[in-house]
């Protein structure tokens, strides 16, 4: 992971946001690269989603939505973590993520250093005073697991906080009144009156509140009649949207896995009551063969989520995980979500959200015309983690041969993934070398291929360079090309090269990225 963070940053994938302040922590700017990777993810995301097919139609719905659309579907009230403070450390982290130990079991506290190992000695004696504790060097012995069955991810402490509830919601205010001044006068009243004050500065705070979406899947549900009424789709039919949402979330990790701000790819597929469970597995292999084209098939999995892990209006839910640096880890989220988005809204705004599908039986009445409310199963993939995956996925060093020759690190992006197609390059900065490969370059971008001319440095540096952006393919404009007009065609992944003519260059870039599967 330190060595793809690292990259990331030199060659311009990912970098900490507001870096020049400090950054702010879970934050992070996509560079040059990193859009580009993004986007073409996106891209396939989406071509193989809607363009593709003609049972599903996309949405592109507002960030900030009414704030009874969070009520409706329960996010105000439930939408939240189990957070828990570890007495040692000091560590917050979600009690749900955190590492497992049986009551009983040994648990052996580990600190990056012996200063740190010796104030946790002090803190210990006084949160559990009647144990006798052990320090060697970094690590102290003595401790043992707890009734909550699990430690801090930290340390390894069992002496925790009690849980507490914390909402993942990002509040922010709309309308002419100010919200600070409004709570300040709500306050004082409820002092003055000898009531509760947090009870009052949130009833201050609603006419003006509204939230950033922690997801995109909701605005779906919302205009679910309005798709309907404007493109006549017929059950089974599905509403993508790809875009940002927002969560509060405390406990970030692993570069830009888990941050506050982050793009989703979400499907809704609505079908039948009763055809939950065939959609459902419809969509898991679907979704796990679209992943397959971009990762290496060993590095994906599914994993069925426990009776005990559903939420309570699903009745079936599969997460395609990935092998991380750190283990495996969801990526995506196929979930059969029944009716209850659609009742929801239905019931809270009074509305309309069924389906009429006259040429069905009414199992009820046994007559012909049949109105429900669709069930949905949903396949919700992480932009942002996708993204990490790719790098993670693509990255390789190769050592270099019995000469010491050929050392490198190269990203094996799928062709069509790379944010550069074709590097152009000059082998020197003059006999007219520059204005060809430009001519070249021009070509390329006329037939909408990303293509970029590149002088800086030894070829051999710049080979190096395109190797660990990624770029499947260079063209190298050297002392032949004056004289025949045929360019080097080199090939990133085994380092092999060929002569091929200027004209047939766009066309044997273009081939190649068409059959570029991995």
């Amino acid at each position: 992971m330190q060595k793809i963070v690292s990259l990331a940053k030199r060659r311009g994938f990912v970098y900490q946001s507001s870096e020049i302040y400090g950054g702010l922590r879970s934050s992070y700017d996509y560079g040059p690269m990193g859009v580009e990777l993004k986007r073409n993810l996106m891209n396939e995301w989406w071509r193989a989603m809607v363009h593709s097919r003609e049972d599903i139609v996309g949405l592109d719905a507002s960030i900030v939505m009414h704030p009874q659309v969070w009520q409706a579907s329960g996010h105000l009230a439930s939408f939240s973590d189990p957070l828990v403070d570890c007495k040692v450390c000091g560590e917050r982290f979600r009690a749900d993520k955190a590492p497992r130990l049986a009551e009983g079991d040994d648990a052996d506290l580990e600190f990056a250093d012996k200063g740190r190992a010796k104030a946790a000695q002090e803190r210990l004696a006084k949160v559990a005073p009647g144990v006798d504790f052990r320090r060697v060097g970094k690590s102290i012995y003595g401790a043992q697991g707890g009734r909550t069955g699990y430690v801090c991810p930290s340390c390894g402490s069992p002496f925790l906080s009690d849980e507490r509830q914390f909402n993942l919601m990002l509040r922010s205010f709309l309308g002419p009144v100010d919200p600070i001044a409004e709570v300040a006068k709500a306050v004082e009243a409820a002092v003055a009156a000898g009531e509760d004050t947090r009870a009052a500065a949130e009833k201050a705070l609603e006419a003006s509140s509204v939230y950033l979406r922690p997801e995109t899947a909701q605005a779906m549900f919302v205009q679910f009649a309005n798709v309907l009424q404007s493109t006549a789709m017929k059950v089974p039919f599905g509403i993508a949207q790809m875009g940002k949402s927002f969560r509060n979330e405390v406990t970030v990790e692993h570069f830009i896995f888990r941050s506050v701000e982050f793009e989703q790819m979400e499907m809704e597929y609505f079908v039948e009551p009763g055809e939950g469970m065939k959609w459902l597995e419809y969509w898991k292999e679907e979704r796990m063969t679209w992943w397959s084209t971009f990762l290496r098939r060993d590095n994906l999995r599914f994993r069925r989520h426990g009776d005990d892990e559903l939420a309570h209006y699903s009745d079936g839910c599969f997460d395609v995980e990935y092998q991380f640096p750190w283990g495996w880890d969801e990526l995506e989220g196929i979930a059969s979500r029944t009716d209850y988005d659609l009742r929801a809204h239905a019931q809270a705004s009074g509305k309309n959200l069924t389906y009429f599908d006259p040429q069905s039986q009414d199992p009820v009445t046994g007559k012909n015309g049949w109105r429900y409310a669709p069930h949905v199963v949903e396949p919700a993939a992480g932009a942002t983690r996708g993204v990490l995956a790719l790098l993670c996925d693509a990255y390789a060093e190769e050592p270099a041969d019995e000469q010491g020759k050929g050392e490198r690190t190269v990203l094996r992006l799928h062709p069509r993934l790379a944010p550069i197609k074709a590097g152009v390059l000059p082998l020197v900065k003059k006999e007219g070398m520059p204005e060809k490969a430009r001519e070249i370059v021009s070509r390329f971008l006329d037939a909408g291929i990303n293509a970029k001319y590149d002088e800086q440095h030894a070829i051999g540096k710049r080979y190096a360079r395109h190797d660990e952006v990624g770029t499947p393919y260079c063209l190298t404009v050297d002392g032949q090309t004056k004289d025949d007009d045929t360019v080097t065609l080199r090939y990133r992944d085994d380092r092999r090269q060929e002569r091929i003519a200027v004209d047939e260059a766009v066309a044997a870039v273009r081939e190649a990225l068409a059959q570029g599967a991995r």
